[in-house]
């Protein structure tokens, strides 16, 4: 079973999305379970907020086997802590700072019986271990954590309330997870992790595999500003990106994919975790707006053009048409809109847009831009590249883009409604 184990507090993010990407491709892999636990270590629940998390996943095709709650496990975490506890493997601390000087750690029966009477805040810590810890990661390899840096960290807090590490390697025992995936930002507490385990006498190893840190680069090699909206999943999707491309992205940092464009399922078939490169990486928006365009541009036409709430194969032929120009969604929709919005034929030309504007709407259906172009020459006198530059100018609006020739076999079903001037 792995596990991904997002905050319900706060937004997804692209780290966190990709570290769901990865444990979901993996278990697929390995023939494993996925469960989704909400890491809702404070008091009350953000529903909302998980809803929106369980829906982002789903657009990624995330398909969840289990859904688990933190905070629904708090009295089993109590458990082990007090299990530790009469084992002397943990202590009770009242010690006012974030590290124990370790003074609490030697004592003894009358002076907890003192604390507990007087009702003298404590947190209860483990104990340091005696030696490093040593273990094996998938990425970064042979890991060596010496016993200063694991410390005699908090168990529970002085509310009886578990801190989320010991939460994450409570449940990972309940929930009998093989492989935990997280950031190289993590290693110190994968061995305080493995030092919970050992002390509770849990044997069952449990594998790591420490992604290589991503940062986020906006434009031109720029870093984002390290903010929750800059690294918002949500944010990306939308500004227009798909699902597909920003997966594409993702799963392509740090590793060696035998197709540039590839999808989730397709992934699942190449994918290896142990060569991925340990170094850190940058995910980079004039990257995603690369594979977010080629993706747009093998989509199905109908599937395309369902996005703009069309069923018309034709309304996805013309989107691609500005794919050169626009690379997502919103991009593309703002191209769309200027063509089936009515035009300003306010201009210089205004008489000649206007009369153009009556001839198209009053006028026979032609299927194609030749015999349109022949009825508009004859009725209005104008032709040649005159022509085509004030048809262009009626289609959409501008006087660049594709050329009127180029888009009429996609919008001359609806030519009539495209081809009218404002009043």
């Amino acid at each position: 079973m792995l596990r991904f184990a997002p905050s319900p507090y706060h937004d997804l993010h692209l780290r966190d999305l990709r570290i769901a990407l990865i444990s979901y491709l993996v278990s697929r892999q390995r023939g494993e379970g996925f469960l989704l636990r909400f890491a809702d270590t404070e008091e009350s629940r953000n529903e909302s907020r998980e809803e929106t998390i369980k829906r982002i996943l789903e657009k990624f095709a995330i398909h969840t086997d289990r859904e688990m709650w933190q905070s629904e496990q708090r009295g089993r975490h109590q458990q082990l802590a007090v299990k530790l506890l009469e084992r002397g493997d943990a202590f009770l601390c009242t010690c006012d700072t974030a590290q124990c000087r370790g003074d609490c750690a030697a004592m003894g029966r009358e002076e907890i019986r003192r604390i507990r009477t007087e009702k003298t805040p404590f947190t209860l810590r483990i104990r340091r271990p005696r030696e490093a810890i040593v273990f094996n990661d998938i990425i970064a390899g042979e890991t060596v954590v010496e016993p200063a840096e694991v410390d005699r960290f908090v168990l529970l807090r002085t509310d009886g309330t578990p801190t989320p590490l010991f939460a994450d390697t409570c449940d990972d025992i309940l929930s009998g997870i093989t492989l935990v995936i997280q950031e190289s930002t993590s290693l110190a507490d994968a061995a305080r992790a493995i030092h919970i385990r050992r002390s509770l006498g849990y044997d069952t190893p449990i594998d790591y595999a420490h992604l290589p840190s991503l940062r986020i680069e906006e434009t031109h090699g720029a870093l984002a500003e390290n903010t929750y909206d800059s690294l918002s999943v949500a944010r990306l999707l939308r500004e227009g990106f798909l699902p597909d491309a920003i997966i594409n992205t993702l799963l392509s940092l740090g590793s060696k994919p035998p197709t540039e464009l590839f999808t989730l399922p397709e992934a699942v078939e190449w994918f290896d975790l142990s060569r991925l490169s340990p170094d850190p990486v940058s995910f980079e928006l004039r990257r995603l707006r690369t594979l977010n365009r080629e993706h747009l541009r093998r989509m199905d036409d109908r599937t395309l053009s369902a996005i703009f709430r069309f069923a018309d194969p034709e309304i996805g032929r013309l989107a691609k048409l500005y794919l050169d120009e626009a690379a997502t969604i919103n991009e593309l929709e703002e191209r769309l809109q200027s063509v089936f919005s009515p035009k300003e034929c306010d201009s210089p030309e205004r008489d000649s847009l206007h009369n153009l504007s009556t001839l198209i709407v009053e006028g026979p259906y032609f299927r194609d831009y030749e015999e349109l172009t022949r009825y508009l020459s004859e009725h209005s006198g104008i032709s040649g590249s005159q022509l085509d530059r004030l048809l262009l100018k009626l289609f959409t609006g501008s006087s660049d883009g594709p050329s009127a020739r180029q888009l009429y076999p996609h919008i001359k079903s609806y030519i009539t409604e495209i081809a009218r001037c404002q009043h």
